[in-house]
């Protein structure tokens, strides 16, 4: 029996001269918390419309819990929820007005309908505020409302398009309670994120895109292993010269972030060793340096090792 419940096969999907998209292939297992990150630009967004049926690939498949996506579009998309990154709500409707609205849609109604409204208004933990209307919500409520309406037919796979962000920390403890618990129960999450940290400590797998092809995909913990160095930012009160980076780069790998030569990433095996190193070299340059960050290796050194990019630029 097939564990699989989405598989994506040679993915394509290109725009006149621009391939957003290229040729991703991979699978995610019932019950399965999957990550996809990618910094901006990367094809996160494409790769999201492709898989929830909202984009036509150029080429390639999908399959949701064994029916392809696009031949058998309706029958494949039921085995689905999206919350998308914009709110996909009526403002001037209530929280129960709206779940009504969106179970209808999928086809629910009566008692299977209350019942819906309720079990998704409990598991995002709004329940009083049912008969309030959205548009008095903060952004962390509606953030959650999204999800409940993502949820009302039960799908078997959940689609979460960066469902944290804007919010405060308060209600984005509550929403990665929220699907922390429903993936405990058996609901696959398909997850993006800008905060790599939610990544590490949720996921079971992470897919690193970047230039719309996957560069990396393994669980954070084999990935951090395999890939993941000390990474030392330094920033300077002003440009350093050729002379001191070639110094530096006897130290560890160099990447120089900006065009002043003022932000400068160093990966090394041995951080601590190396920002003493760093710290000997600067007695010299009085001044120079404004600030010196150790990062030890986690998902975040990973993917700036890989993309060149922190995840939110």
């Amino acid at each position: 029996m097939n564990t699989s419940i989405l598989i994506a096969k040679d993915l394509w999907k290109s725009y006149a001269k621009t391939d957003a998209v290229r040729g991703l292939t991979f699978e995610i297992s019932r019950g399965e918390f999957f990550g996809l990150l990618g910094p901006n630009g990367a094809g996160k967004t494409t790769t999201i419309g492709l898989l929830s049926g909202l984009i036509e690939p150029t080429r390639g498949h999908v399959v949701i819990d064994g029916v392809d996506l696009f031949s058998r579009s309706m029958e494949a998309k039921a085995r689905l929820g999206l919350v998308p990154q914009n709110f996909a709500l009526y403002p001037t409707l209530s929280a129960h007005d709206n779940l009504v609205f969106f179970g209808r849609i999928y086809g629910l109604n009566g008692k299977h309908l209350r019942e819906r409204i309720a079990r998704v208004l409990g598991i995002v933990e709004l329940t009083d505020r049912v008969n309030q209307t959205v548009a008095t919500f903060s952004n962390g409520m509606k953030r959650r409302l999204n999800i409940a309406a993502g949820l009302l037919h039960e799908p078997e796979i959940l689609i979460l398009d960066e469902p944290t962000v804007g919010v405060d920390t308060q209600s984005r403890n509550a929403i990665l309670e929220s699907i922390h618990s429903l993936n405990q129960f058996g609901v696959t999450v398909l997850y993006t994120t800008h905060y790599i940290e939610e990544a590490q400590r949720l996921c079971d797998r992470v897919a690193i895109i970047d230039q719309g092809k996957i560069i990396a995909l393994d669980s954070p913990a084999r990935l951090i292993q395999d890939l993941g160095k000390g990474m030392i930012r330094m920033e300077f009160n002003t440009g350093i010269d050729d002379r001191l980076l070639e110094q530096m780069k006897c130290i560890g790998s160099v990447r120089v972030i900006d065009n002043q030569k003022r932000r400068i990433h160093i990966e090394t095996d041995h951080a601590d060793q190396a920002s003493r190193d760093l710290l000997e070299l600067m007695k010299t340059k009085d001044g120079l340096l404004m600030t010196l960050d150790i990062s030890e290796p986690n998902l975040e050194t990973v993917f700036i090792h890989l993309t060149g990019r922190n995840l939110r630029d």
